[in-house]
């Protein structure tokens, strides 16, 4: 499923149009990506918690030449299902 797919699912189910639902869908992954680039974690009960991660410094290999290579710390966004979500993944 693509994003215009879940639009018109979202629109679907909640009986929205596909406009109004191209908002609140557009309007909850830019507030979940915003406040997890600063740090803070969103905890959907049931569904789930996207949180930021930091990743340390580290040594890695180039495949190319099989040098070693320093890779710089960074941050990154994890996603940690809840029980229930699971659960219904896996019931199917």
């Amino acid at each position: 499923m693509n994003k215009s797919e879940l639009i018109s699912a979202v629109a679907e189910k909640a009986e929205i149009t596909k406009k109004d639902a191209e908002k609140a869908v557009g309007a909850v992954i830019d507030t979940i990506i915003e406040r997890v680039a600063e740090g803070e974690e969103i905890r959907i009960v049931g569904f789930g918690i996207f949180e930021r991660h930091e990743r340390k410094e580290r040594i890695g290999c180039d495949p190319r030449t099989k040098e070693k290579i320093k890779i710089a710390a960074s941050k990154v966004p994890a996603f940690k299902a809840g029980k229930a979500f699971k659960e219904a993944v896996d019931k199917k």
